[in-house]
């Protein structure tokens, strides 16, 4: 019984991680005025998407440090998609709400 617990735990850790494997298609929701997850890890090559599951806001998802101009707001039930070609580390703000922030982890 405790090695299932054990177990059970360690999935739902891996499952709310943030980490993606190559079959899955990564997903952040943004509700609440927040990144859920705030941290993600994925596969190069892979597209992550962002959904806004607001009510009535609109957000963006600016790659500022890469020196990108920020890209277009969107609405409720709107999605943004970005594919990460390179590994690295990439944070990430929202243009109208920069207290809103996330971080992109790409692997190999």
């Amino acid at each position: 019984m405790r090695l299932q617990s054990l177990l059970l735990g360690l999935l739902l850790m891996a499952f709310n991680s943030g980490v993606y494997a190559g079959g899955e298609k990564p997903l952040v929701i943004i509700k609440d005025f927040k990144f859920i997850p705030q941290e993600i890890t994925v596969k190069r090559g892979q597209v992550l998407r962002w959904e806004n599951r607001e009510k009535r806001q609109y957000h963006s998802v600016w790659f500022e440090a890469l020196g990108e101009e920020e890209p277009d707001y969107f609405f409720p039930d709107e999605s943004f998609e970005r594919e990460f070609k390179q590994a690295g580390t990439f944070p990430y703000r929202c243009g109208p709400h920069p207290r809103m922030t996330g971080t992109v982890h790409v692997i190999d």
